[in-house]
């Protein structure tokens, strides 16, 4: 589907897969630059090592950003158990490597089940949120020690799609504000054997599908078409 310069100033909902590296600002950078337009954003961030989709909102329809970022989220999430990052994820070196051989798994569904239904989650000290003003990873990096307040969120749905070996994959479909790097890690704590997020693909927001959605390449052979 094209649009026109006229449409996208009047108010257009894209559905992006956002690429493997790409922060969700990268997408809004470069959506900026091929459409030509100043009323741009997203509803609701994917870190640069998760992929799938990121809802664009353009012109008027920007003032529907919160609505989708209100909605619920579901994921594909690769864990992999026996170490810990300190961003619970591949963003930084796993550390503090221990057996995970001997997790049954009877044992991870038993783990898996206190995290099922409403919780009191606590973010990641490597993440966007702003603490004085300031995004807290950016304190992390300097090494300055931050304390976050555990937040209520609820995973509705919890379920191992797959295990091989260390290696969990699991589907998510949770409410706004959730951390997959923190589920990650609190299921590490819940093992004994430490855990981080080794990849994430996000596949709905609310009705709207990533099956739906478009690449970026694919995008910017319609504009130039």
């Amino acid at each position: 589907m094209t649009y026109t310069s006229q449409q996208f100033e009047e108010g257009v909902v894209l559905l992006v897969d956002k690429p493997l590296g790409w922060t969700s600002f990268d997408v809004i950078r470069k959506l900026r630059h091929l459409i030509r337009i100043r009323k741009i954003g997203h509803a609701g961030t994917l870190d640069p090592l998760a992929t799938g989709l990121l809802i664009v909102c353009t012109g008027k329809f920007t003032k529907r950003i919160n609505e989708f970022m209100g909605q619920e989220k579901e994921y594909i999430a690769e864990v992999a158990l026996g170490a810990i990052t300190p961003t619970y994820d591949l963003e930084s070196e796993p550390t503090d490597h221990k057996n995970w051989e001997s997790i049954t798994d009877v044992d991870l569904e038993l783990a898996l089940e206190k995290f099922r239904g409403p919780i009191l989650q606590i973010p990641p000290a490597h993440s966007a949120i702003k603490v004085g003003g300031k995004r807290v990873y950016e304190l992390a990096r300097a090494g300055k020690e931050v304390k976050l307040e555990p937040r209520p969120v609820t995973i509705r749905e919890l379920e191992v799609m797959k295990r091989v070996e260390n290696l969990i994959t699991l589907r998510v479909v949770c409410t706004t504000g959730t951390y997959i790097r923190s589920l990650s890690n609190d299921l590490g704590q819940a093992l004994g054997c430490g855990a981080y997020l080794s990849g994430l693909v996000r596949t709905r927001i609310g009705e709207q599908l990533l099956t739906q959605s478009m690449r970026i390449d694919e995008f910017e052979q319609t504009i130039k078409g």
